[in-house]
């Protein structure tokens, strides 16, 4: 039992690592879904333990791990509130710049931001105000 359960706590973790390193960002979401799930399934595994209970143990011979449950429970509502934040910006990225592939994004960005330095040019003198002014007679 416990072969299995580390051989599926594996391949989640592997399908979700493989996802994270896509281009396509709805399969990043899904992989960092994926890999905090592989966490919680990992705690859970962890908690399939043979020999005496850590508590006292029930009539009829069963009894679960109270702190198992409580880190398990944890984890999921930690999950649940990463995805809900990365499924929002994932949303407003989307709306954003129209696309979700990560390349074309970081192109974007890239242009907007040559954009704003091309407006602040450096290279063209800044005359003072008082200089330009014809009437002062400061020049």
């Amino acid at each position: 039992m416990t072969f299995y359960s580390a051989l599926v706590v594996a391949v989640v973790f592997a399908s979700g690592t493989f996802l994270l390193l896509q281009r396509d960002l709805t399969r990043v979401v899904v992989g960092i879904i994926l890999v905090s799930n592989s966490a919680v399934l990992f705690i859970i595994s962890a908690g399939l333990t043979r020999g005496a209970a850590p508590i006292l143990p029930l009539e009829d011979g069963g009894a679960s791990d109270p702190l198992v449950q409580a880190m398990a429970l944890t984890a999921l509502v930690i999950g649940f509130g990463v995805a809900a934040l990365l499924l929002a910006m994932f949303y407003r990225l989307y709306t954003t710049h129209g696309t979700v592939d990560l390349e074309e994004i970081a192109a974007t960005e890239m242009r907007e931001a040559e954009a704003l330095e091309r407006m602040d040019d450096p290279e063209r003198e800044e005359v003072p105000e008082e200089e330009q002014d014809p009437e002062d007679g400061l020049r």
